[in-house]
């Protein structure tokens, strides 16, 4: 299956007890990631191209930001953050989908209602408790993404970290499967090439636990 080109923007704030995101609910009923907390993003448009992939999805994560949540976002502000592609099956529709973090823009987020239900500003870590709890859902790219945020106290840190990377890392997720469900495995770990996650050697898998989603990287 042909990935779609699309884009997402993870808009940060300084709350009152630290760092905190922008996640937003999709509508229960829709059939890709329907009920799942996601930030801001969605497909690259015809009217979005040219420039370059990054060029393009740069702007439709700005356009995906307005149209979503209201946010008025600044294309040039945008940091690149990462790549994630999913694995050619399992899945209904696939993203080949640039992440990019930003600080977000003054003002109250409004959802559009249609695509999106509701929004809350969270502390990352909060947000995946929340997720090992049972309270809301997430796909492994948000979770990650949120993982790393967290280790940050404030949006100029994050930011100035995702400044200093070399090149954002390319996530191509291939899923395994052992006694205790599902494991999704990057490049780097030893059971990416046949899945084997027994095999000795490094680690870069997010384990998809029923008491809690476990994520190592050596």
């Amino acid at each position: 299956m042909t990935a779609i080109a699309a884009a997402t923007v993870v808009l940060l704030r300084d709350g009152r007890e630290g760092l905190e995101v922008l996640l937003l609910r999709r509508a229960a009923d829709l059939a890709f990631a329907g009920g799942m907390w996601v930030f801001p993003g969605g497909r690259v448009d015809e009217a979005d191209i040219g420039g370059g992939e990054v060029a393009a999805a740069r702007r439709a994560a700005v356009r995906e930001a307005w149209e979503e949540a209201g946010m008025v976002v600044d294309a040039d502000a945008l940091v690149t953050y990462s790549h994630w592609t999913p694995p050619p099956v399992g899945t209904s529709r696939r993203f080949s989908t640039w992440f990019f973090v930003a600080r977000a823009p003054e003002g109250a987020v409004q959802v559009d209602g249609g695509e999106i239900e509701d929004h809350h500003w969270a502390r990352p870590g909060d947000a995946l408790r929340r997720r090992d709890a049972g309270e809301v859902t997430m796909a492994p790219p948000t979770w990650v993404t949120l993982f790393e945020v967290a280790e940050h106290p404030d949006v100029d840190a994050a930011l100035r970290a995702a400044r200093e990377r070399s090149e954002p890392p390319f996530y191509e997720t291939h899923m395994a499967r052992d006694d205790e469900g599902m494991v999704a495995v990057w490049a780097g770990d030893a059971a990416y090439a046949d899945g084997d996650l027994s095999r000795p050697g490094p680690r870069h898998r997010l384990a998809m636990r029923k008491d809690g989603w476990v994520f190592e990287r050596t």
